[in-house]
């Protein structure tokens, strides 16, 4: 990230701390898990953490006007997967007594990524990668956030959405080469799965791809799943995921598997990462 003239130095400032969320939709089929029973208690699992930046999916309109009463700390920017504020967005939320929005935009994973809820190879539904922009109001760095949700059904999908998405990433770095860039969302993906292994570098035969370091890097332990389907519980692999890139590094990471009264804020843990610079 770029420093301005007359700040100090970056290795004394504390870790920056970002975290993506899978909200579960707003729908009429999850009953007794419906969102306005659990809107209190994401907004809760946010709050509890404070992070500087927060990627969700999933989230209609209603949705992110309900988590912005509950945060008043917090703005955000993001458009649906439909356009406008149609459908699900991947919205990221920023604290605002930290960081100003320079820049922001919208991608579709598809092959007109400009055509706003295009679909994209054997994608189910459209799929999207909203990205910001943010200055630090202390130090005058900047961040780039890109928050995305791959396709559930569509392998080819996965794997071309990354490959779009690293694509932007790269254009980015070009454009504003002092800028550091954070990439998270819902992969729906384990991490032997070649979207996964395409992020962290391993195949290099598909494109290149900004030097990304894995949150679970940094994980204490084994990380479990982070979709339960509102059972909880650790057994299997985790689909979320946040990737620092240079000169950003991973100092530690968590899975927050908190619980309200035996029931969840969602079907997803959300992925909490303390970032700094390398």
């Amino acid at each position: 990230m770029s420093q301005a003239a007359g700040t100090g130095s970056s290795r004394n400032r504390a870790p920056l701390k970002v975290m993506t969320f899978n909200l579960r939709t707003y729908t009429a089929y999850d009953a007794g898990n419906e969102w306005t029973q659990r809107a209190p208690w994401a907004a809760e699992t946010i709050a509890a953490h404070a992070p500087s930046i927060a990627g969700v999916q999933e989230a209609y309109l209603l949705m992110l006007e309900d988590l912005q009463r509950e945060l008043p700390d917090y703005a955000w920017i993001g458009q649906g997967r439909r356009g406008g504020s149609e459908d699900e967005h991947c919205a990221i939320f920023y604290r605002k007594n930290e960081f100003e929005v320079v820049g922001q935009g919208q991608f579709w994973l598809s092959e007109t990524p400009d055509a706003a809820a295009s679909l994209g190879w054997d994608s189910d539904y459209p799929r999207i990668c909203t990205w910001g922009r943010f200055r630090s109001l202390e130090s005058g760095e900047e961040l780039r956030v890109y928050n995305t949700h791959l396709d559930h059904i569509g392998e080819r999908a996965r794997i071309e959405g990354v490959k779009l998405a690293a694509a932007v990433m790269l254009k980015h770095d070009a454009e504003h080469p002092d800028s550091a860039a954070v990439l998270m969302g819902d992969m729906n993906g384990g991490p032997s799965d070649a979207p996964l292994r395409f992020l962290r570098g391993e195949l290099a035969e598909e494109g290149p791809v900004p030097a990304l370091q894995d949150a679970y890097d940094k994980l204490q332990g084994e990380s479990g799943r982070t979709f339960h389907d509102f059972e909880g519980g650790l057994e299997g692999e985790p689909i979320d995921y946040i990737f620092a890139a240079a000169p950003l590094r991973v100092l530690r990471s968590g899975i927050d598997r908190r619980d309200f009264g035996g029931q969840y804020p969602s079907d997803h843990y959300p992925l909490i990462a303390e970032l700094e610079l390398d």
